[in-house]
């Protein structure tokens, strides 16, 4: 399948299961291809993933070609903004590519599952879609580390190693052997630690805990003892409601709020120590890639570049106010204890550590992210305030 041959009516592709599809209307404006073009764009609320994809295709007056398809997507309150990244791109060719969003009744889940989303771009099946990289956890090990990693780079920490570190070349080398071309899209700031019927005092508090917690962060839970499991954000809220969950953790505050987890569990916690930072990224099956133009392709680079920032501006704005709205609703946020946050610590170093001596690729991306957060860190001391400064 090429980008050319899909047919635009019908370009709205949705994954997951569980929430339904709620329209909402903004107007995005995009800084890309060095001018400001705003536009009105649909938006359809997260199904599974937290991304629901809302294809745009890109015209051009110039003769037929393989213009690239871009699938942007938003949740309004998460700042996730590819969208507004591609409705900036100018064509080398001539006139602004537009985007035409259709096909907004789409059914969660009927185009492809959430974990089959890569495969499905590897193959060829997809042209394009805008993924979770933790999702490719099971075939690729090292894929969790450009997603969240417990403990680990803050989002504009993130960005500086993927653009001017090791990040985007690391991430090339691994899904180039799939027929990918992987370009981050967003990075937003941390979830909360979770959802909680009591507070957590100690590590006590924690084992035997029936919560659902996803990737790196679940794998540390499991090791002290609780029972972490992945689950759809559209089964949460009943597994909560019926007790088969205790907890959960799914995003930032102001995401949460519309899945209903307050209604449940009143107290929320934090800091997101598991998930410091979350990216996604648009994924490109690497044969249409490779047919684009050099300029063509350093459109799309800008345009995601450009959703990159706006992701961790329009993240950072949302969520302070939610918070104070907590006590509205009767939810109580609360801190875990520092000795509760540094034995999380403990145990995550050590599953990284095993982990990273099981596949090779995992290793060479968690010591890249080391080596630049320890370099890092130090201009962190020395150029900015103390956090508990007054």
């Amino acid at each position: 399948m090429n980008f050319s041959s899909l047919n635009v009516s019908r370009n709205l592709y949705t994954v997951g299961k569980g929430i339904s599809s709620e329209l909402a209307r903004f107007e995005a404006v995009a800084v890309c291809g060095f001018r400001h073009i705003a536009s009105t764009i649909s938006m359809i609320r997260l199904g599974d993933v937290r991304f629901d994809f809302a294809v745009m295709m890109l015209h051009s007056t110039a003769p037929p070609i393989p213009n690239p398809l871009c699938r942007g997507i938003n949740i309004g309150r998460c700042g996730d903004r590819p969208h507004g990244g591609c409705a900036g791109t100018r064509s080398s060719r001539g006139p602004i590519l537009r985007h035409e969003p259709r096909g907004a009744n789409a059914e969660p889940g009927k185009i492809v599952p959430p974990l089959e989303i890569s495969p499905s771009i590897s193959r060829g099946d997809l042209p394009a879609a805008y993924n979770y990289l933790a999702y490719d956890q099971g075939r690729i090990p090292a894929a969790v580390l450009f997603s969240a990693v417990p403990f680990g780079m803050e989002p504009w920490e993130y960005a500086a190693w993927w653009f001017e570190g090791e990040g985007a070349s690391l991430a090339e080398d691994i899904y180039h052997r799939h027929n990918i071309q992987p370009l981050l899209c967003s990075t937003i700031g941390p979830e909360t630690a979770g959802w909680y019927r009591k507070p957590i005092e100690s590590l006590d508090d924690l084992k035997g805990l029936k919560i659902r917690f996803s990737g790196l962060g679940g794998m540390v839970l499991n090791e002290i003892g609780a029972s972490a499991t992945l689950m759809a954000g559209g089964e949460i809220f009943a597994a909560l409601e019926k007790g088969t969950l205790d907890a959960t953790e799914y995003s930032m505050p102001a995401i949460d709020e519309v899945l209903g987890f307050h209604k449940i569990a009143k107290f929320n916690l934090f800091p997101g120590w598991h998930q410091v930072s979350t990216s996604t990224h648009l994924l490109i099956n690497l044969d249409e890639w490779n047919k684009l133009s050099a300029a063509d392709q350093t459109l799309f680079e800008m345009a995601c570049t450009a959703a990159t920032m706006r992701a961790i501006t329009t993240g950072e704005a949302l969520q302070g106010a939610q918070i104070m709205g907590f006590k509205d609703k009767g939810v109580t946020a609360a801190k875990l204890p520092d000795d509760v946050i540094q034995e999380l610590k403990r145990v995550a170093a050590k599953v990284m550590e095993q982990e990273a001596a099981k596949d090779a690729d995992f290793k060479r991306v968690w010591e890249s992210q080391q080596a630049f957060h320890a370099q890092y860190q130090v201009w962190k001391e020395w150029g900015y305030l103390p956090r508990d400064f007054q």
